[in-house]
């Protein structure tokens, strides 16, 4: 099951996806220009063998719900991120803040 929707940080939107798997549920948040996600996000693969794409994302682990993961500190960043001032330890709500 897929549910998608948007969800309002301050004046700006962002789309929230859940993906139901068995054992298991995929969550990210995102707008235009970056993302948010669970652990399920390979940080090293898009920092190494897609750094050209310059992709603006950071992680969190642990998380079960779209609310878990605005509140969750981010446990790793790609360097695109790392250069908007998004770092480990800051919560994903703040992360998506530095994306618009």
């Amino acid at each position: 099951m897929i549910h998608m929707g948007p969800i309002q940080i301050g004046e700006h939107t962002f789309i929230g996806v859940e993906v139901k798997l068995p054992k298991t549920t995929l969550i990210s948040i995102s707008n235009a220009r970056g993302y948010i996600m669970c652990g399920a996000l390979d940080v090293g693969l898009l920092n190494e063998r897609l750094a050209d794409r310059k992709i603006i994302a950071a992680r969190a682990v642990g998380v079960r719900t779209l609310k878990e993961l605005l509140e969750a500190p981010m446990e790793s960043v790609t360097a695109e991120a790392e250069a908007l001032g998004i770092r480990p330890g800051l919560p994903g709500y703040e992360a998506l803040l530095k994306m618009v």
